[in-house]
């Protein structure tokens, strides 16, 4: 005997039919991916445009000119403050690349505990905000005054750019430090090399890309920083940053500024992109 009982559809075991649902989810990721990468690149290729644009008004674009990279240093003001700029950032970048990456090397060597505690005073300038940091050191700068009564512009300011820029250089050693053999000093100074030598020689070959990488981010941090700078400086001694500041609304602003940001952003580009070559030489090695 033949029994005819109904088909039963995939609904009746509770399965429910999510494709119009997916489709609408890879849609809007789809605009999201979009506009965040409009967000972050628009700006960067707006301030390109106003770079070769031959008039000084950013509201219309007349011809394409490389003027205002030609008349980038024609401004003596300006002039000095690309100057000052480079100036602090360097020899900030150079301190706080050494003594990071010192840093970072007693940190490893640490106990568990011990490391954590330090880990925890090296994070405060990284998450403290910027104004709190630019004021605290202001007034400790103050207080030198009696003894230093100049202290205040290039020194200072190099102070506080150490101070928030060295924390990034030894978070990005620490990484390598951790991936590095953890007998590789102990090899070497079981070989009878002196433990300076074994740390240039041994250590520092192993832990290049973290060194480079860390010091890349202090150099990007300390270039466009504000806050901190402009609580720190004195004496006339402006970075771009606060020259611009100084300079919004005035016919001081000139267009080299956006020429000299763009020829910064493709520099800071190259960079990143040696950085990425050497990374991939270095895994393959």
């Amino acid at each position: 005997m033949t029994h005819n009982y109904p088909k039963a559809n995939l609904s009746d075991y509770g399965y429910k039919d999510h494709s119009k649902a997916k489709q609408v989810f890879k849609v809007l990721r789809l605009i999201a991916v979009i506009f965040i990468v409009a967000l972050l690149y628009v700006p960067i290729v707006v301030l390109f445009i106003q770079s070769v644009n031959s008039s000084a008004n950013v509201n219309q674009f007349e011809n394409f000119t490389l003027d205002w990279y030609l008349q980038m240093f024609s401004n003596r003001s300006l002039t000095n403050a690309i100057v000052n700029t480079l100036l602090t950032s360097l020899v900030a970048t150079l301190l706080a690349t050494v003594l990071g990456t010192l840093m970072a090397v007693g940190i490893h060597a640490l106990s568990k505990k011990k490391r954590q505690q330090v880990m925890l005073l090296n994070n405060i300038p990284i998450l403290n905000a910027d104004i709190v940091s630019g004021i605290s050191l202001m007034l400790v700068f103050s207080l030198l005054l009696p003894i230093f009564p100049y202290i205040f512009g290039p020194v200072t300011l190099v102070l506080a750019h150490l101070f928030f820029t060295m924390p990034y250089v030894v978070l990005s050693v620490l990484p390598k430090l951790k991936e590095m053999n953890p007998y590789l000093m102990d090899a070497a100074l079981d070989l009878g090399v002196k433990p300076y030598k074994a740390l240039l020689k041994v250590v520092l070959p192993a832990i290049l890309s973290g060194v480079f990488s860390g010091m890349l981010l202090a150099l990007t941090m300390s270039i466009d920083d504000f806050v901190i700078s402009y609580y720190t400086t004195g004496n006339g001694f402006d970075n771009l940053s606060i020259w611009i500041y100084g300079s919004i609304g005035r016919k001081s602003l000139t267009p080299s500024v956006y020429a000299f940001s763009t020829l910064l952003t493709f520099t800071t580009l190259i960079l990143l992109t040696v950085y990425q070559i050497f990374i991939k030489r270095g895994k393959k090695k």
